[in-house]
């Protein structure tokens, strides 16, 4: 469906020319490099400018809470002496933070024993003291311990025993662990503590400055990067004495480009079409509001080059499955409210862009089938024009039972006609038309009544899965055994669609959820006048907030499930490969 076609190009030049045909070839960005030679790892020799220590210091300053305005037109930048003060910032930074969590534990610690200093050692004869904070159920162990001890003060829950030993007690003859007191008075402490706080705040508003080389580390970890990439890509040339050939696959769009770039550079050029035993990668091309399902299909699985591109169909079913089990109006609303918060956090690259529109969506249709099933919040429609849109209901388990089913039976007829079409070329094709055929009928059977018609196609749909399962181009009567092997499947597809089941369960559970803590809230403010306002809002806070985690998460990972395994099992066959392109990054500088 959006998957570019492919031409394999091969491009043939002088060697003196290479450098700056090859650099030029990846300002183009439009060739993905098919290596002609096997390509030995590089090392890194600088060290002190490789990618993971860029890497390591644009995430500390990106992490920054506040950021300054990038430095952008700038004729001289010294990286190593700047990745040197961002080192040494975080170096100095994380040792303050060790340093205020010791402070911030110790000053907990001594806080109940109070302000004191602890006399020199030569004024008990070499004794020591020893503080224990005693629960004073426990108080009678530390009479039976045998030790010389005190008890300073005492309140309600503990004794605050100091026990007088040259050296620390046994674990085992006090009932509980000492107190880590140190030699240095809470007065001290807190002074240090202060102290370190404002040395702290230092270091924070240095990291501040520096975040505005941001854009400088971006563009040199890109350079370091396209340096790499165009190192690779020169040692995947073939060169054979004084003239070298590079080779690759360009989209059908861009073979035009290709034309320009080698007849104004004066090369060789040959454009081929794939041949059946080559499998180009795979170049998506979507819309750009629908590119969230490109990145959800990209990250599971590349569908091969020859087969069809399912981001699309993805996309909307995943946003249909996601709200069917959230299935309530206020926790779309709710999730909106989500998005338009990290509205312009998510604009910061295309990825996040590209799923931005996808969390649209999703919001967008679960709003839409909430406001069709009445359910806000887990109570009815706060007014009557709404519930007058209410066409579902979730607690008729029949009908909704019965649309999971027709719901995912229809998904899955449609994963076997496409992969049919990926198969038209091939008698195969035909089984995968007779498995659709065989999931309609019994499908239409069972919401109906069975009659001689539903049979007759379910018998037809399961010889045709028999006689044509594994077939190419020419019909083979030894084939026929792949066939009876496939129709083990059976077990498997009936398996598959009652999954969907799923999506019922899951959005009765939300529902379910949802009118429990309404009523449990109730029942409480019933119970206890007064108090029990603030414990029904409390209940109420808590209970939908959590049950609105809970629905976002299953929606999630049950709406992926249902179309990256089931559906994914009847109309996808082959894993490809991504298209990657030999060009240069770009890195567009932001302000704050």
């Amino acid at each position: 469906m959006s998957i570019l076609r492919l031409n394999k190009v091969s491009l043939v030049g002088l060697t003196e020319h290479k450098p700056t045909l090859l650099e030029a070839l990846q300002v183009l960005g439009v060739m993905h490099v098919i290596p002609l030679q096997e390509v030995e790892p590089r090392s890194t020799s600088d060290e002190s400018v490789n990618p993971e220590r860029l890497k390591r210091a644009l995430q500390y300053l990106l992490s920054s809470r506040e950021k300054r305005r990038q430095v952008v037109r700038l004729k001289q930048f010294n990286l190593s002496e700047m990745l040197d003060r961002i080192d040494h910032n975080r170096t100095q930074r994380l040792d303050l933070m060790a340093r205020r969590d010791f402070l911030e534990k110790r000053i907990t610690d001594l806080t109940p024993w109070g302000d004191f200093i602890l006399p020199e050692l030569a004024d008990l004869a070499g004794q020591k003291l020893w503080f224990y904070l005693v629960p004073n159920y426990k108080l009678p162990a530390v009479e039976r311990s045998g030790l010389t001890w005190c008890c300073v003060h005492r309140d309600n829950r503990h004794a605050y025993v100091v026990v007088l030993s040259e050296d620390e007690p046994d674990a085992n003859r006090m009932p509980v662990t000492r107190t880590f007191t140190g030699n240095i008075p809470l007065s001290q402490l807190e002074q240090n503590l202060e102290d370190l706080e404002i040395e702290l705040e230092a270091v924070e508003a240095e990291r501040e400055a520096l975040t505005r080389w941001i854009y400088q580390l971006q563009r040199c970890i890109a350079d370091t990067e396209d340096r790499a990439f165009l190192a690779d890509v020169s040692d995947q040339t073939l060169d054979y004495e004084d003239i070298f050939a590079i080779q690759g696959w360009v989209a059908e769009s861009s073979v035009a480009d290709i034309e320009r770039f080698a007849k104004s550079h004066q090369l060789a050029l040959l454009i081929e079409q794939p041949k059946p035993d080559e499998l180009p990668p795979t170049l998506l091309d979507n819309p750009e509001k629908l590119r969230g399902g490109q990145e959800l299909v990209s990250f599971f699985q590349m569908p091969s080059y020859r087969s069809w591109d399912p981001s699309r169909v993805v996309f909307f079913s995943f946003a249909a499955f996601f709200a069917i089990i959230m299935s309530d109006a206020g926790y779309a609303a709710l999730m909106g409210l989500v998005l338009i918060y990290y509205w312009k956090d998510m604009s910061s690259s295309e990825t996040s862009r590209r799923l931005r529109s996808l969390a649209v969506t999703l919001t967008a249709t679960s709003l839409v089938w909430g406001v069709l099933v009445g359910s806000y919040f887990g109570a009815n429609a706060p007014f009557s024009w709404l519930a007058t849109l209410k066409i579902l209901d979730l607690q008729d388990f029949d009908a909704m039972m019965r649309f999971s089913i027709t719901f995912g039976a229809l998904h899955l007829v449609l994963a076997n006609l496409m992969m049919a079409w990926v198969r038209r070329s091939q008698l195969e094709a035909w089984a995968s038309v007779g498995w659709a055929l065989a999931v309609l009928s019994c499908l239409l059977g069972w919401l109906q009544v069975f009659h001689f018609i539903h049979w007759f196609v379910f018998v037809i749909a399961l010889l045709a899965v028999l006689l044509m399962s594994n077939q190419q181009d020419k019909w083979q009567l030894r084939q026929v055994i792949w066939g009876t092997l496939a129709l083990t499947n059976i077990t498997k597809l009936f398996g598959d669609v009652l999954s969907y089941l799923r999506l019922f369960a899951l959005g009765l559970a939300s529902a379910s959820l949802a009118i429990t803590f309404n009523q449990l809230s109730v029942d409480v403010a019933n119970a206890l006048p007064g108090i029990g306002v603030f414990l029904q809002l409390l209940i109420l806070l808590a209970g939908h907030m959590l049950n609105f985690v809970l629905t976002v998460v299953s929606g999630v990972i049950h709406g992926l499930r249902l179309n990256l395994i089931e559906f994914y099992n009847w109309s996808l066959a082959d894993e490809g490969y991504a298209f990657r392109p030999f060009s240069k990054q770009e890195v567009t500088p932001w302000t704050t």
